[in-house]
């Protein structure tokens, strides 16, 4: 999965796809007050829900583009609508290569005969508990981070267009995300906590 990353195939593009589920559209009780010199930013604990939504984003790991779409629910049907879309975006004779977790919306018989229908696909699954190995991740944390974290909004309508605004900003003047681990530092890694694991039990 890291040689995806570090060398992707010829004459294919690499995806790295997920879902963020169940994003509240949160309205706070009072207004917060901003950021200022001496005293930090602040939010009221207490608020209002008005529904979720679900956000299906697929980072193209070669130039930092997000294709994305925001869904009421993150069933395979969800899912596969998301996929269809996201394959007839990349021009033919391009190979798609993504990168996903192991949920198992991805794995159902329904998605199995997709894939037999869409042979220029390939799923890369990420071992369980390791989703910190799907890079879209880090995009998630930074929508979070800048975007969700503090915002007040009535109505799933606008928590949405706040997204959509977030992501058409960013893919104004994408950049990919740098994987800097070496393969071996991982796996090093991984044998320090399995050996670790091991004596505890």
């Amino acid at each position: 999965m890291v040689g995806l990353y570090l060398d992707p195939p010829k004459r294919a593009v690499v995806f790295s796809v997920d879902e963020k589920r169940q994003i509240q559209a949160l309205d706070r009780s009072q207004p917060g007050l901003p950021l200022k010199k001496g005293r930090a930013g602040t939010f009221t604990h207490d608020y209002k829900r008005h529904g979720t939504t679900t956000l299906f984003a697929a980072l193209d790991v070669a130039t930092g583009r997000i294709q994305h779409a925001c869904l009421p629910r993150h069933r395979r049907d969800e899912f596969l609508r998301f996929m269809t879309r996201l394959e007839r975006r990349v021009p033919k004779g391009l190979g798609l290569h993504v990168i996903l977790d192991n949920y198992a919306t991805h794995k159902t018989p329904e998605v199995a005969q997709w894939l037999r229908r869409h042979p220029r696909v390939h799923f890369h699954f990420t071992p369980t508990s390791a989703s910190w190995l799907n890079l879209v991740e880090r995009f998630f944390s930074e929508l979070t981070t800048r975007q969700l974290r503090r915002l007040a909004v009535t109505s799933v309508a606008q928590l949405e267009a706040a997204i959509h605004g977030y992501v058409a900003h960013r893919n104004a003047d994408p950049r990919p995300f740098t994987w800097t681990a070496s393969v071996h530092s991982i796996l090093a890694k991984v044998r320090r906590a399995n050996k670790t694991l091991a004596s505890l039990h």
